[in-house]
């Protein structure tokens, strides 16, 4: 017998508002009385950041969403712009704790602003208005960062540089990854905890490597870090490669992700 079918709706949905996305999908197929209550405006606002609001009142880009469920899932498979197209912002499907993108002019990338090195277009596979390409440098470094208490508390987070590879790109075998918060760590010793990375596409035995995205986009991990009460000022991601001063050239930087682990 479904005795929570025989519950009354609000004290359903009340119940699942303190589970998570994915149990409140899983419970919704076991009791007609949680598929009913899965469709609750309560249960899905509670889904949302507590600060959604303020976000999305940052955007031009998002449709309006006739229920919390539709505007949570919407969060989830469309990234908004927010402040200006500098950012977007997203949710993490199974768990609503919020993800941002940088754009790559947020960046702080060396000799971007050097038509010879660096030039920028627009990219019809970008979130992002444009897309920083490299042409040429043998100087390779750039950083990208975000304030913790824009992110969720109490979560970990890994940093992702989101790019594409041109047809026949160079250079691009190794560099080196770290994430810092900016006010508790120097370069200097964040640089001697850096990981090496491959951003090609070949295989390069025991480097992280980079990865296919649904979209078409490839990412490399640049490091973790835990946002606690989000109290941490500005927490940074770098990719270099200053060391080995050999030409590099064929890299198209959409942007630095926060993505939650």
């Amino acid at each position: 017998m479904d005795y929570f079918g025989l519950m009354p709706e609000d004290c359903l949905s009340e119940i699942l508002s303190f589970t998570s996305p994915e149990d409140t999908a899983r419970l919704s197929t076991s009791s007609r009385g949680f598929n009913f209550a899965a469709e609750s405006d309560v249960v899905w606002e509670k889904f949302l950041p507590s600060d959604y609001q303020n976000i999305i009142s940052k955007s031009k880009s998002l449709m309006a969403s006739p229920s919390m469920k539709q505007l949570y899932f919407s969060l989830c498979d469309s990234p908004i712009l927010t402040d200006g197209g500098k950012m977007s912002f997203s949710l993490d499907k199974k768990t609503g704790k919020k993800c941002f993108m940088v754009s790559a002019r947020e960046l702080a990338i060396s000799w971007s602003d050097t038509p010879h090195y660096w030039s920028w277009s627009s990219h019809p596979d970008s979130r992002f208005s444009e897309v920083a390409n490299l042409r040429f440098v043998c100087w390779l470094d750039m950083r990208g960062k975000i304030e913790t208490r824009l992110l969720s508390k109490r979560t970990n987070y890994v940093a992702y540089l989101v790019f594409k590879l041109k047809s026949g790109y160079y250079g691009l075998e190794t560099a080196n990854t770290f994430v810092r918060f900016v006010d508790r760590e120097s370069d200097n010793e964040a640089e001697e905890r850096a990981s090496v990375v491959s951003l090609s596409t070949q295989e390069e035995h025991g480097e992280n490597r980079s990865k296919r995205r649904d979209n078409g986009w490839l990412e490399i991990e640049m490091g973790k870090f835990f946002n606690d009460a989000g109290e941490d000022g500005d927490v940074e991601a770098r990719l270099m490669e200053v060391r080995r001063l050999s030409a590099k050239g064929g890299l198209i930087v959409q942007g630095i992700e926060f993505r939650p682990e």
